[in-house]
Order: structure tokens, then C-alpha cells, then sequence
């Protein structure tokens, strides 16, 4: 129904900036809110940040509060995901998801569709 795809990922120094992107294709029936997970190793799946389908409304973790933004362009079917004064700490594969239904949910349960992840290395 929708796939997801995306790209950016690479190696930075700590205080770098990246700017990830998730384009979606493939036919939708309704308007999808978008978020973004990242998963360490060995470690869990966390929630980094999540938007709505407008735009309008967003949500962050603690972690990257203040650092990351998140914001997309529907005209081109694209969230992004910018990284500002990037830590050791934010070192994961960072990976989009939408659902298609109505809110922004943080947990990873809620999202119906996934990308394959990007790799974000960050040196210290």
C-alpha cells in the first residue's frame, strides 16, 4: 500500500549536523502522521520524534529536544528529519514509519509502515 524509504544517514563528527529523508510511494486512501525511531545496538527501539499529517503538530523525545527537528513536505510525499549538535549517544539506525489514522504516536506499536533504516554514526 505505502512504502518507505530513507536516506541521509552517514558518519559525522559530534557537534555535526545531518538532514535525513523518508520518501513514501505507492497508492494511499488517506493522510498518514509520520515519525522517526532509531535503534542502537543492543539495544531497544526509541522514539525520536513524530509529526502529523498537516504538519502542525509535532513530538520529541527528551533526548533530542531542542537538537532535532522534524517537518515534511506532502507535495513531495517527504518527512525529514534535521539533526543538530549530534552526540556520540545519537549513534543508531534511524528508521521512518507512518500510520495511516488519525494523532502522532510516539510507540513504535502504533505505526503500520516501516523503512529499512538509515545508518547515523556520530564520533566523539
Amino acid at each position: 500500500q505505502v512504502q518507505l524509504g530513507e536516506s541521509g544517514g552517514g558518519l559525522v563528527q559530534a557537534g555535526g549536523s545531518l538532514r535525513l529523508s523518508c520518501a513514501a510511494s505507492g497508492r494511499t486512501f488517506s493522510n498518514y502522521a509520520s515519525g522517526w525511531f532509531r535503534q542502537a545496538p543492543g539495544k531497544e527501539r526509541e522514539f525520536v520524534a513524530a509529526i502529523n499529517w498537516s504538519g502542525r503538530s509535532t513530538r520529541y523525545a527528551d533526548s533530542v529536544k531542542g537538537r532535532f527537528t522534524i517537518s515534511r513536505d506532502n507535495a513531495k510525499r517527504t518527512v525529514y528529519l534535521e539533526m543538530n549538535s549530534l552526540k556520540p549517544e545519537d549513534t543508531a539506525v534511524y528508521y521512518c514509519a507512518a500510520r495511516n489514522n488519525l494523532g502522532i504516536p510516539t510507540t513504535d506499536n502504533e505505526y503500520d509502515y516501516w523503512g529499512q533504516g538509515t545508518q547515523v554514526t556520530v564520533s566523539s
